[in-house]
């Protein structure tokens, strides 16, 4: 009797600075679902800005590269892969529904048809339709009901947060994908696959913000009552504060990313003054020296706007007073010295960086990192979509008839956020 076949989730997450790949196995049943990663790929990429593809070929030869990596290390190939999306062209409203119960009791399809009513919005041409995440139901005007199937009532109200996403931009990152040899299974919003990876359940009843601080887009994203409520993403990112480095400093790009990471740090009082750091020279001429000091209020302004707008977004969505939970960092960004001493400074709330850790195992050091947290919660994602779906995993190709089945279960009725 042949073993059976292991059921395999792939996860991609394009970044501005880099793409990431990762296979693994998924573990465990519905209620207790993990990821054991085998195989994780890095490759350097310019291909992607803010979400948009800006040179395909460059983004298809990263994707290829990082996969393949991924898969030798893994020593499995895989077909499908769960690809994380963010940027500026994402939007998200909250959206209402009701509809009259048919029976005695409401049933699934009742369920299935209020969140249609509060999800059939038009967007535009130029737009669709991303997450339909339920946040609240009411039966006969009775809120704060999670679950109503089963229970008694003639009147169903949904409250559903929705996320949208430019056509062009999804339609060119699938291309991209798919040249490099390989299937979408799920396109999904960055911020929230990295809160299946480093929020706690207590963090998303209490009402919490993660912040996800890239090199090419900063993300914000609002829990409240186990719920995502609001999604945004910032005007400024990592990019900046190297682009500041370089005209503070009078160095290259490339200095600039070298010196942040080596000397940075984005809390100004945590740095001496007389710590001094050395600058490369101009061709025929000698180095010179600077103070970490210059560097770290460099680094300090900038993240500190960066701050004060995520805060300014947080209040405008009315969740400033209500995040018990405080603020959690992630990204590659989040690595710098004196970051939660600043953001500590700005929102007078606790500050934590988040890492996965949750549900992962295998090579769990190798994403354990806030660099990775996208990657490893595209994971659990795709390892909960796969016990969901009965086994299907990476490596499968799902029949019209399947999707035909599954695409709603994906779309609104498993409720992940």
């Amino acid at each position: 009797m042949s073993a059976p076949q292991p059921r395999l989730v792939a996860a991609l997450d394009l970044g501005s600075t880099k793409v990431v790949g990762v296979i693994g196995e998924v573990t465990g049943d519905a209620r207790t679902v993990g990821v054991k990663i085998l195989g994780v790929g890095i490759e350097r990429s310019t291909g992607v800005r803010r979400g948009v593809v800006r040179d395909i070929e460059e983004t298809t030869r990263a994707i290829a590269k990082a996969l393949k990596d991924a898969q030798l290390m893994a020593g499995l190939e895989v077909g499908t892969v769960y690809c994380g999306l963010a940027g500026e062209h994402v939007a998200g409203r909250s959206s209402h529904g009701v509809v009259s119960v048919t029976g005695n009791e409401i049933r699934t399809g009742d369920v299935a048809r209020v969140n249609d009513v509060a999800s059939n919005v038009t967007f535009g041409r130029d737009h669709e339709l991303l997450h339909a995440i339920p946040q609240d139901y009411l039966i006969d005007q009775q809120a704060g009901i999670t679950d109503p199937i089963g229970m008694t009532g003639s009147r169903l109200e949904a409250e559903v947060y929705l996320v949208t996403v430019l056509t062009s931009a999804l339609a060119n990152l699938r291309k991209c994908v798919e040249r490099a040899g390989y299937r979408v299974g799920e396109f999904v919003l960055e911020p929230l696959a990295a809160s299946l990876a480093v929020l706690s359940p207590d963090e998303r009843d209490l009402g919490c913000a993660l912040i996800e601080l890239g090199g090419g887009s900063t993300n914000l994203s609002i829990f409240h009552a186990g719920k995502i409520r609001h999604t945004a993403s910032l005007m400024f990112s990592g990019a900046h504060l190297t682009n500041d480095i370089v005209h503070g400093l009078q160095v290259t790009q490339q200095e600039a990313e070298r010196i942040k990471e080596r000397f940075g740090a984005v809390y100004e009082p945590m740095v001496g003054d007389d710590e001094l750091f050395e600058l490369p020279g101009a061709p025929g001429q000698m180095g010179r020296s600077a103070q970490r000091r210059v560097l770290a209020h460099i680094m300090h302004m900038r993240m500190q706007e960066i701050f004060e707008l995520a805060a300014d977004e947080i209040s405008r969505a009315g969740f400033l007073q209500r995040l018990s939970g405080g603020v959690i960092l992630t990204g590659g960004g989040a690595l710098a010295p004196g970051m939660t001493e600043l953001a500590r400074e700005v929102f007078a709330l606790p500050v934590r960086i988040g890492r996965p850790s949750e549900g992962i195992g295998g090579l769990a050091d190798t994403v354990e990192t806030p660099r990775l947290a996208v990657a490893a919660g595209l994971m659990l994602y795709g390892a909960r979509q796969v016990v969901v779906s009965g086994g299907f995993g990476a490596s499968s190709r799902r029949s019209p008839a399947v999707e035909k089945v599954f695409g709603p279960v994906k779309r609104w009725l498993q409720d992940f956020f």
